[in-house]
């Protein structure tokens, strides 16, 4: 009987170890697990119990079948618990599983909705110039060109052949301009995104590349660099994504040679901010060089009116040297011509009452300038000047 006892529990707590084991696994696999433990276990324990059965009476196995059924059922009965409790913990996380894919779905929807819009709008030449312009507006702001750099949207010029209006006109320095134009080919783009087969695609793709090898031939034939006599000797293509441009390029890499050979340089947001960082370094140089000049002229100005004050201050220092020797000559007179007659008086008892003393002579003298200028010939200005 003891054997017997030990054999269920042992096999019991195997299948303890087994469910915790499970409990890391999937919902579904742990819930399979504990059903086919289970059944084995009550195999186990029916099979010992029969061969038991043919060895002891049917008294002693109610007794004893109590005895091994009591804890077995209270073990069942927690097991059947946690796999409620497990399978509960998986319809919920179902439930949420759901409900999140079914919010991505539908924000999935939506985004396609709109990306469909924006592709259409896009579809639209008004509506792909507008956003040509603002993304050439945005690449200007973000090269810090607004604050270095004046640059003017939609200028006209007057030709033979009718008005011209550049996108843009950039200023360098010494009043020179660059003349950028935006262009915006999405037609053939477009078509190529939703193209169903890799043929179809690649015929898009090349009808792109024609569209963009087109608008580099019309902008050439605008002669921009001759209408306006500042310009260098080329005109800016910007295309407002990479994306367009490096589609048509895998398509005709020739696309660069020939907008070399036509004056165009073509244009993408990453390549004309550096462009115009370029020109922005022009204009910090030019800033640095009118300074320089300004500091210059302003040290000649300053240096001028140093050397016109100089004058004025040595014939200052003259003055005091004669006055001093003015003020010496009337005190020695005073006390060779005045001091004996007051004297005098106070010989003869005609004295005020306070003491008569000599004033003494100055002994001191204006410092001369150090590379004193000549005596200027001109007389002294009436009134203050520089």
């Amino acid at each position: 009987m003891h054997r017997l006892l030990r054999a269920i529990r042992n096999r019991w707590h195997r299948g303890i170890d087994v469910v915790k084991y499970c409990s890391r696994t999937p919902v579904t696999l742990l819930t399979l697990t504990l059903a086919v433990l289970a059944g084995a276990l009550a195999a186990t324990v029916a099979n010992l119990l029969v061969r038991r059965a043919r060895q002891r009476s049917a008294a002693e196995q109610g007794g004893e079948l109590r005895e091994i059924l009591d804890p077995v059922s209270r073990q069942l009965s927690q097991l059947e618990q946690e796999i409620g409790r497990l399978e509960r913990d998986r319809a919920a996380g179902q439930g949420e599983l759901r409900a999140m894919v079914g919010a991505l779905g539908d924000g999935v929807g939506r985004l396609s909705e709109e990306t469909g819009r924006l592709a259409g709008a896009l579809r639209q030449p008004g509506a792909r110039g507008m956003w040509g312009e603002m993304q050439l507006r945005n690449v200007v702001e973000l090269a810090g060109m607004l604050e270095y750099c004046d640059f003017e949207t939609q200028a006209t010029v007057n030709t033979d052949d009718g008005r011209l209006r550049p996108d843009m006109l950039v200023r360098l320095p010494g009043e020179r301009l660059v003349v950028v134009d935006a262009k915006v080919p999405l037609d053939a783009f477009l078509a190529a995104a939703d193209a169903s087969d890799e043929q179809e695609r690649a015929a898009h793709l090349e009808r792109h590349a024609r569209h963009l090898r087109g608008h580099i031939g019309r902008l050439a034939a605008k002669g921009y660099q001759h209408q306006f006599t500042a310009a260098p000797e080329f005109v800016v293509l910007f295309i407002p994504a990479d994306a367009i441009y490096q589609a048509a390029l895998a398509q005709d890499p020739s696309l660069i040679e020939h907008g070399t050979r036509e004056r165009v340089l073509v244009a993408t947001p990453t390549t004309l901010i550096g462009l115009l960082w370029a020109i922005n370094h022009g204009w910090r140089q030019e800033r640095a060089a009118r300074s320089a000049e300004q500091i210059a002229e302003l040290a000649r100005e300053l240096h001028g009116r140093l050397a016109r004050f100089a004058l004025p201050l040595a014939r200052v220092g003259r003055q005091l040297d004669a006055a001093v020797g003015a003020y010496n000559e009337a005190v020695g007179s005073f006390d060779a011509r005045v001091m004996p007659q007051a004297r005098r008086f106070e010989q003869s008892g005609a004295a005020s009452g306070r003491e008569l003393a000599s004033p003494a002579p100055a002994e001191l003298t204006a410092r001369r300038l150090a590379n004193a200028p000549a005596r200027d010939p001109r007389p002294a200005p009436s009134a203050p000047g520089d």
